[in-house]
């Protein structure tokens, strides 16, 4: 079944506030390898000029993923999950996150596309702080191999 295009422009509620936390941001920069002390140590933190310890670049999708989850099992979407893959993957900063920060996602679908036999969704999710400041935006292609190719729409 080919992704609905009608669904390009759909905005979905914001998610659970993410509270993000020195133990979650640890526990990440473990399991990624990184011993940056901004992600450990609230000393080397304030001295950099942060309020608190800073995530690293990807930890924010813990909270993307979830938020994509909603829109991939959506059932009037139509996306096969069975031939999904993930395509793309980017965040663009507005300031750094840190511990304390309490942040939610709104995911916006961007664009779907059939190429080449396959079916590509665009997501955006704007990660908001608790005053309703953008913080991050991600961006994610994901591409759902093997796609029934859509039909024409009558003019």
């Amino acid at each position: 079944m080919a992704l609905d295009p009608s669904f390009i422009g759909r905005t979905y509620p914001a998610s659970p506030v993410y509270q993000v936390s020195r133990a979650k941001i640890r526990e990440f920069a473990e399991a990624i390898g990184d011993d940056n002390p901004l992600y450990s140590d609230p000393a080397a933190a304030q001295a950099a000029g942060y309020p608190d310890v800073v995530t690293p670049p990807t930890f924010l999708t813990i909270i993307n993923l979830a938020a994509i989850n909603i829109v991939i099992t959506d059932p009037d979407l139509g996306l096969d999950y069975s031939r999904m893959v993930h395509g793309d993957q980017s965040f663009t900063y507005h300031r750094q996150v840190h511990a304390g920060d309490e942040l939610r996602a709104i995911v916006h679908i961007d664009d779907i596309m059939y190429r080449a036999g396959n079916d590509f969704i665009n997501l955006r999710a704007d990660l908001c702080d608790a005053d309703d400041q953008v913080v991050v935006v991600t961006r994610a292609q994901l591409v759902v191999r093997e796609a029934a190719k859509p039909e024409e729409v009558p003019a």
